[in-house]
């Protein structure tokens, strides 16, 4: 009967040249320096076994270090980010507030200058489909001190007339909208016209400007302001400056152009005269 080889694995080699390592490392020790070739021998064998053992346990500490640092640094970036959006956010606030600092500032100034009348500041909530300001909504009503046909003025100038009220609330018609009239005059030398409304002249930012008295001493960039003779509107109030003043097709006036001195693309905040003019309205079709 054949006996069957039994197969060594390399576990079972592993073993046993550990064994006869440690019987070698035994005998060194206590023979002293006569194995000591065997010695040398043994080291010179595991010298290079422990520089790898070494090299993969360095290996793998460098990796954990590194993978720890790798999430430390995403950490502390997440943090600095966050830290970066707060400061971009309070950048944007303290801008936003800057805005409405010099808005509210010019406010002060308008206030200043018609410092005769009496004022209620107020803010524009809503506007017409237009993309002029031609008729917005104020946050200001009866329950204010608001009433019919208060003027209304920002950026330095006439923005418009109160033309209805709530308790909380006021609708202005401002005088670029195709129904208004306003009864002005030229500041310098007091000689009257009339400010037509206009959404289409306004797109190339004007108003026309009619009934100047063809013997009128006026030019280019003179001041138009608010008539003392106007029915509705306070006297002396800066509507803007002229230009393009020829004799219209009569030959009996003239016309010209004017420049709104207020933007009435991008009214915000505005200050309502509460001072209501005391005329009686002579002409029975007046628009004012």
């Amino acid at each position: 009967m054949k006996l069957q080889k039994k197969k060594i694995n390399s576990s079972h080699l592993l073993a046993i040249f550990l064994v006869i390592c440690g019987l070698l490392i035994g005998v060194s020790v206590f023979a002293g320096g006569v194995l000591s070739p065997v010695k040398n021998v043994f080291f010179a064998v595991l010298s290079p076994m422990q520089k790898g053992i070494n090299s993969v346990g360095n290996s793998v500490f460098s990796w954990n270090e590194n993978t720890k640092t790798k999430k430390e640094l995403m950490a502390e970036n997440e943090r600095l980010q966050e830290k970066v959006d707060a400061m971009k956010m309070q950048n944007r606030i303290l801008e936003q507030n800057q805005v409405e600092l010099e808005r509210l500032q010019d406010l002060l100034k308008l206030k200043t200058k018609y410092k005769k009348y009496n004022t209620v500041g107020a803010r524009v909530i809503s506007k017409g489909s237009s993309n002029w300001f031609d008729i917005f909504l104020i946050d200001k009503g009866s329950k204010d001190g608001i009433k019919k046909d208060m003027n209304v003025i920002a950026g330095n100038g006439l923005v418009g007339i109160v033309y209805d009220v709530t308790a909380h609330t006021a609708k202005v018609r401002t005088i670029i909208n195709d129904t208004s009239m306003v009864s002005a005059m030229f500041l310098k030398t007091n000689d009257s016209c009339i400010v037509n409304g206009s959404l289409d002249t306004m797109e190339d930012g004007y108003l026309e400007v009619v009934y100047i008295s063809k013997d009128a001493k006026v030019k280019d960039g003179d001041e138009l302001v608010t008539s003392h003779v106007s029915s509705k509107f306070n006297e002396g109030i800066t509507i803007g400056t002229v230009s393009d003043i020829k004799l219209d097709s009569t030959k009996l006036t003239k016309t010209a152009k004017v420049t709104p001195i207020v933007d009435f693309e991008h009214l915000k905040e505005v200050l309502v005269i509460t001072d209501l003019k005391k005329t009686e309205n002579l002409d029975e079709n007046t628009k004012e």
